[in-house]
C-alpha cells in the first residue's frame, strides 16, 4: 500500500512539474519570435538611416542653391553680367561695402558668368513716322527707338549655378 501510495505521489509531483513547466514555457519567447522581432527592429533602423542620408543629401543640395542666388543677387546693381565673364567674386563685390572676412571667402571663389539674349524688341519698328523716313533715306540710321532686351545671366562655379532674368533697355 505504501508502494501505491507512493506511485500515487510521484505521479502527482510528475503532474505538477509538467504543469509548472508549460506555464513556463507560455510565458517565454521562442527563438523563432526573437529572431522575428530583431529582423523587424533592423529594417525600422535602416530605413531610419536612409531618411536620415536623404534628408541630409536635400539639406547640401538646398545650402548649394541659397549660396549660388545670394551670389547671384550680387549680380543686381552691377556691371556684370551682360556679357560672358571669368571673374572672381571679390572683383563682382568691388563697389559693395562688405567685411573683410568676407571678402576673403569671395576672393577664392571663381566664378563664370553666361549671357543669353533670350528675346530682343526694338521700338523704331513700331514708330511708323520712322518706317517711312528710313523708306525715303536708306542711308540714315533713326536712333530715336529705344531697344528691349530680355536675357538670362547664369552665374556659375565649380560646384552649383544659379539663374537670374534680367532686362536691359539701350
Amino acid at each position: 500500500m505504501e508502494k501505491l501510495h507512493w506511485m500515487k505521489q510521484s505521479v502527482s509531483d510528475y503532474k505538477m512539474f509538467c504543469t509548472a513547466t508549460c506555464n513556463l514555457r507560455r510565458k517565454a519567447f521562442t527563438l523563432i519570435e526573437v529572431m522575428v522581432a530583431v529582423m523587424i527592429i533592423s529594417v525600422v533602423i535602416m530605413a531610419l538611416l536612409q531618411i536620415n542620408a536623404n534628408n541630409t543629401h536635400i539639406f547640401s543640395q538646398v545650402k548649394n542653391q541659397e549660396t549660388a542666388t545670394q551670389y547671384l543677387s550680387l549680380l543686381v546693381g552691377t556691371k556684370y553680367g551682360f556679357e560672358n565673364e571669368k571673374i572672381s567674386l571679390e572683383e563682382l563685390v568691388s563697389d559693395f561695402d562688405l567685411d573683410d572676412d568676407f571678402r576673403r571667402e569671395l576672393k577664392h571663389t571663381d566664378i563664370e558668368i553666361v549671357y543669353q539674349t533670350l528675346q530682343s524688341i526694338d521700338t523704331a519698328m513700331f514708330d511708323e513716322s520712322a518706317n517711312e523716313e528710313e523708306d525715303n533715306d536708306p542711308n540714315k540710321k533713326n536712333s530715336s527707338g529705344t531697344v528691349y532686351e530680355t536675357g538670362r545671366s547664369t552665374l556659375k562655379t565649380k560646384r552649383y549655378s544659379s539663374s537670374l532674368l534680367r532686362l536691359r533697355i539701350r
